[in-house]
C-alpha cells in the first residue's frame, strides 16, 4: 500500500470507505471495533516507548503488527476478499503468555492497574483492548464476524494483565492489592 496523501477530504461528511469500497457511517459498529483496534495498538506503541526491556518489546512490536490484521479483517465487510484472522494468531499469544506466567506469583486477591510507567501503560492497554473486544462482540450481534478476533482480542487482554505484571516486576515496582476493607496490602516486586 501506498499513501500519497493523508488529507483526501473524502471522509469530511461524515463517510469512509470499508474493503471494497462501500462507504458507511464513520459512527458505524464496524468503523468502531476497528477503531478500538487502532487505540489499542496506539497504547501498545506508548507501552514499548516507556522502556520496557527488549523481550517485552519485541513481543510488542510483532502484537502491533498483528493488529493492523485484526483491523483488516474488520474493515473487510463479510463476503468480500480479504485478510482474515486465524488460529495462529492465538496459538503465537498463547505461546508468548506461557513462559511471562512463570515468572509470576499467584494472584491472591485483585490488583491496581499501576506501577511503573511501562507496566501502568501495559494496564492501560488491556482496558483498551477489553473496549475493543466488547466493541467487536456487539458488532458481532449485528453482522457476521471472524470469530478468532473476539478470541484473539480476549486472549490479548490477559496477555497484556501478564506483561503489566512482569513489566512492574522486573523494574522493581511492587503491585498494590485492591482494597475491599480499610486495610491496604502491597505485594512486593521481590
Amino acid at each position: 500500500m501506498r499513501i500519497n496523501r493523508v488529507v483526501t477530504r473524502t471522509g469530511d461528511q461524515g463517510k469512509t470507505a470499508l474493503a471494497g469500497g462501500d462507504r458507511v457511517s464513520k459512527s458505524s459498529a464496524r468503523v468502531q471495533a476497528y477503531g478500538e483496534v487502532d487505540e489499542l495498538n496506539s497504547c501498545l506503541g506508548l507501552a514499548v516507548s516507556l522502556g520496557l526491556d527488549p523481550g517485552l518489546s519485541a513481543s510488542l512490536e510483532r502484537i502491533q503488527h498483528r493488529l493492523f490484521s485484526v483491523g483488516a479483517d474488520l474493515a473487510t465487510p463479510p463476503g468480500t476478499p480479504g485478510p482474515r484472522v486465524e488460529q495462529a494468531l492465538i496459538t503465537e499469544l498463547e505461546a508468548i503468555m506461557e513462559p511471562l506466567m512463570e515468572e509470576l506469583p499467584p494472584l491472591e486477591e485483585f490488583i491496581l492497574p499501576g506501577g511503573g510507567p511501562a507496566g501502568s501503560a501495559l494496564h492501560l492497554a488491556r482496558t483498551v483492548c477489553r473496549r475493543a473486544e466488547r466493541a467487536c462482540v456487539g458488532l458481532a450481534d449485528r453482522e457476521p464476524v471472524t470469530p478468532q478476533v473476539i478470541v484473539y482480542l480476549n486472549r490479548l487482554s490477559d496477555l497484556l494483565f501478564v506483561m503489566a505484571r512482569v513489566a512492574n516486576r522486573r523494574s522493581g515496582h511492587p503491585e498494590t492489592l485492591a482494597e475491599f476493607s480499610s486495610r491496604s496490602r502491597t505485594r512486593p516486586a521481590d
